[in-house]
């Protein structure tokens, strides 16, 4: 059985951001709306701060994986478990810890950016 794929940016200007754990790129009202097909524990579409606090507009690249289970792309990015969607290149910022104790809590991995 498929993976459901995450929402498609509805416009591709200064108001997309990407998850700072799974790196999936949307709109800022997309993530307010739906939050984050990859990390619904974060409940970004319940509590509008969050979408601020796990997402960000500074990433680098973006790519668009139709089939992650069998992308060699979305193997060598680390994101070949996650729905199929937009993601980025890298992110530039690191999780809060208050967000990354949620990702431990729920038992799910968090690669915070490297330092470049």
């Amino acid at each position: 059985m498929a993976i459901a794929p995450a929402q498609i940016p509805t416009s591709f200007g200064h108001e997309l951001r990407a998850c700072l754990r799974c790196r999936l790129v949307k709109t800022y009202d997309q993530f307010r709306e739906s939050g984050c097909e990859n990390c619904q524990f974060f409940k970004m579409e319940e509590d509008h701060e969050r979408v601020v606090e796990c997402t960000t507009p500074n990433f680098n690249g973006i790519i668009s994986v139709m089939d992650p289970t069998r992308s060699w792309a979305a193997r060598w990015l680390r994101i070949a478990k996650f729905a199929p969607g937009v993601y980025t290149l890298a992110v530039s910022e690191a999780l809060p810890e208050e967000m990354q104790a949620i990702c431990e809590d729920e038992r799910v991995q968090y690669m915070p950016p490297k330092r470049l």
